[in-house]
């Protein structure tokens, strides 16, 4: 019984060091620091799942207590069918330590001063956090939620670079977005996850 439970153990904890968690951590801190204090502030709308939510909110009146979970839950078991099992241990981490974080910050004041009526500023600073953090999340293995999950599957599926696989999902759900939301406001939001797109590439890709 013993042994059972230990194989069982190793198997759940494979490829997690605590080099990788730390890591994890902070670039979970990173994003949801940036999505909280300046993306949900100044109102830029995302894309991907985040987005998506959004959009059955809107035009169905689904809760998005509702629809996130599966929307997550059916990226993650396409990501497993062909990224993997490791990719879902490690995957588990680093969504549970976005969601800790989002808890933290939400603790505290806002942090930084309120950027709504620079919203270009806002755009790139976004960009930046969630680029920042999501890429070091992606390069240890894991994802920050379901929106990481499709564009890693959609990289291996079709070799695209990983920067494009993430504009491949943003830009349709943005596009989809338009039925309801101003076109000024979505131009601001496919600057910031096309700044995102491409941190997050560069920093997976980095040696």
């Amino acid at each position: 019984m013993k042994q059972i439970l230990s194989a069982s153990v190793r198997r759940m904890t494979e490829g997690l060091t605590w080099k990788r968690i730390m890591l994890i951590a902070v670039g979970a801190a990173i994003c949801s620091f940036g999505i909280h204090n300046i993306h949900q502030r100044t109102g830029i709308t995302e894309g991907g799942v985040i987005g998506l939510m959004l959009l059955f909110e809107h035009w169905l009146g689904i809760s998005p207590a509702a629809i996130t979970p599966v929307l997550d839950i059916a990226c993650y078991l396409l990501a497993f069918r062909y990224l993997g099992g490791r990719f879902i241990r490690i995957s588990i981490v680093s969504t549970l330590s976005v969601s800790l974080f989002y808890k933290i910050w939400e603790l505290f004041p806002p942090m930084l001063p309120d950027l709504s009526p620079y919203p270009l500023l806002a755009t790139v600073l976004g960009g930046l956090f969630v680029g920042v953090g999501v890429g070091i999340i992606v390069r240890q293995g894991g994802s920050s939620g379901g929106d990481d999950a499709l564009a890693l599957t959609i990289s291996r599926l079709t070799r695209w670079r990983l920067s494009f696989s993430y504009l491949f999902t943003d830009l349709t759900v943005l596009a989809l977005s338009l039925s309801y939301i101003p076109l000024r406001r979505i131009a601001f939001s496919v600057l910031t996850v096309t700044i995102s797109s491409f941190l997050i590439d560069r920093i997976q890709k980095a040696k």
